[in-house]
């Protein structure tokens, strides 16, 4: 993992020394266009957005004192963001605060750049605190081998599970969701409005059980365990409006093209739509381990 940071960094460096910035420079190659699909930003209620491109969504929250993002997406995705922000009102330097549901480069890879333009204090669980601060996961995560690198976070404030954080006037609580990544951590507070009421609102971590390269979760229990304890926290989680950073995970993308559409009752409104996400990717770990259990034979 030293050696990991250290070619970062010299990335960086030389990056730097040729005139273009080392914490918007795009990282993810020839899969830029998939990542950066255009989609338009939605006001889920007056308090509460959904931004980014069609693959990778944030939440962004108006406390009444500054704005909460839930991740930050990628580095050449950071234009959209900015872009996002200003459609529904916002400037990026008015982000004061910034929670991360996992490490990995489409999550966390343009969080260094939303703080140097904001100063927002960022906040992940403590093993994923410890990967935003090397740019790069260890071997422990699953899809080590097909991680790209991206700008370290050198300030993280570590958040356990059930803690309450008080921003503004919002409070919002942190929901340890271990699996897909060690670290992985969701998000849930409560919004209300005079025209619609209240709405209990869960920013979920991934849950799909992807692997790369020779990782088996089979050889990994405590992770399968924490994975279990996971999805079944979800499946019982109070939820009116379920969000996700990949949208097609919580069936988000479906809502919110119905929303668009006119549709009513308002369908971003989905009381079941957390259970449905946990039995989905329960049967998926199942048959990650299945096939395991198959090819050890």
């Amino acid at each position: 993992m030293r050696k990991a940071g250290l070619v970062l960094a010299a990335a960086l460096l030389i990056g730097a020394t040729r005139g273009d910035d080392p914490l918007t420079r795009p990282i993810t190659g020839p899969d830029a266009a998939r990542w950066l699909e255009p989609d338009a930003p939605l006001r889920v209620f007056p308090g509460l957005g959904y931004v980014g491109p069609k693959r990778v969504k944030q939440a962004v929250i108006d406390t009444g004192k500054g704005l909460v993002l839930i991740d930050a997406g990628l580095p050449e995705g950071l234009s959209v963001l900015r872009a996002h922000l200003a459609e529904l009102g916002y400037r990026i330097d008015q982000v004061k605060w910034l929670l991360v549901t996992e490490p990995h480069y489409d999550h966390a890879g343009a969080i260094a750049a939303v703080v140097r333009e904001s100063g927002a204090q960022v906040y992940a669980s403590a093993s994923a605190a410890a990967v935003l601060r090397n740019g790069l996961s260890g071997d422990e995560d699953p899809q080590r081998a097909s991680l790209i690198a991206y700008a370290p976070v050198k300030t993280v404030r570590i958040v356990k599970d059930g803690q309450r954080l008080r921003f503004g006037n919002v409070t919002i609580t942190a929901r340890a969701m271990p699996g897909h990544t060690p670290g992985s951590m969701g998000w849930s507070w409560q919004t209300c409005t005079p025209n619609s009421g209240c709405a209990k609102v869960f920013f979920a971590a991934s849950l799909n059980s992807l692997t790369a390269g020779t990782y088996r979760y089979r050889d990994h229990p405590n992770l399968v365990a924490g994975f279990r304890r996971s999805i079944a926290m979800l499946r019982n989680e109070p939820c009116d409006v379920l969000l996700s950073n990949h949208a097609e995970h919580s069936g988000a993308d479906l809502r919110a093209a119905a929303r668009r559409a006119g549709a009513a009752p308002d369908p971003m409104r989905a009381p079941s739509a957390c259970k449905a996400m946990a039995d989905k990717y329960a049967a998926l770990l199942d048959a990650q381990l299945a096939r395991e259990d198959a090819a050890s034979k």
